[in-house]
């Protein structure tokens, strides 16, 4: 049984002292990728995790992987179809196609993103990481990619419908990469591709839940709120391929 972990959830309200700080909340957000370069750095063998995870092929399975997890949905009655996503399939295509060729295998939490932790309430420091249900072994970039696919952008707009208020004062996402980068020493070369496998990957998870919805298994107004985050990572994904083009 492990201990309680002081510390407060910015997806859910700041205290104070965060609140009327800008300096703290951007030190919250270098904190973020601090606790994944750390997570990074762990030896997950000697640490006896040298089988959480199939490490063999998992690049090339990972498009594979979710698209069949999409296809699956067509069980659920009343599911439109993953037509109503928008062009999920062409972003599965680009992944299969530019995949890296080299890659660093290493603990990943899976979840990675700014409701998934918790902070000090005072100095903004990362207390905790929350809700380790995806955690594995894998390419610890996709953790980056994974809190890049939902960092709002300069004006707090996110593809997920948690809003972190106030956000001025928060990093904006290049000087996360730049921070991730130093402290890692990792290529960025490949990190598009993380991003996309992001936004791929958690689509379709957020589509199986309005998949559930449309059959009558979940409430709709869920499906619903979930189905448009997933539109709109679908969105921000074509976006980040047709600006780097």
């Amino acid at each position: 049984m492990t201990d309680a972990v002081a510390g407060f959830n910015a997806a859910v309200g700041m205290p104070p002292r965060p609140r009327e700080n800008a300096a703290i909340r951007h030190r919250m957000g270098l904190a973020m990728i601090d606790g994944i370069v750390a997570l990074s750095a762990v030896d997950h063998i000697s640490i006896g995790l040298a089988d959480f995870g199939k490490l063999d092929g998992y690049i090339e399975r990972q498009v594979a992987r979710w698209a069949s997890q999409l296809s699956r949905y067509r069980e659920y009655n009343g599911w439109p179809g993953s037509s109503g996503l928008g062009p999920v399939e062409s972003l599965g295509q680009w992944l299969d196609g530019h995949r890296p060729t080299e890659w660093k295998a290493g603990l990943m939490h899976g979840d990675y993103h700014i409701g998934n932790v918790l902070f000090d309430c005072e100095s903004g420091a990362l207390n905790a990481m929350l809700d380790w249900e995806l955690a594995a072994l894998g390419d610890p970039l996709l953790d980056l990619g994974r809190l890049l696919a939902s960092w709002p952008d300069r004006n707090g707009e996110s593809p997920l419908s948690l809003k972190i208020e106030p956000w001025t004062g928060f990093p904006q996402r290049e000087e996360l990469i730049e921070r991730y980068e130093a402290g890692t020493g990792r290529s960025m070369r490949d990190l598009l591709w993380y991003e996309i496998l992001a936004c791929y990957k958690l689509a379709i998870i957020l589509e199986g839940t309005f998949a559930r919805a449309c059959a009558g298994l979940v409430e709709s107004s869920l499906g619903d709120r979930l189905h448009n985050s997933a539109r709109a990572l679908v969105s921000r994904g074509i976006a980040w391929l047709e600006a780097r083009a």
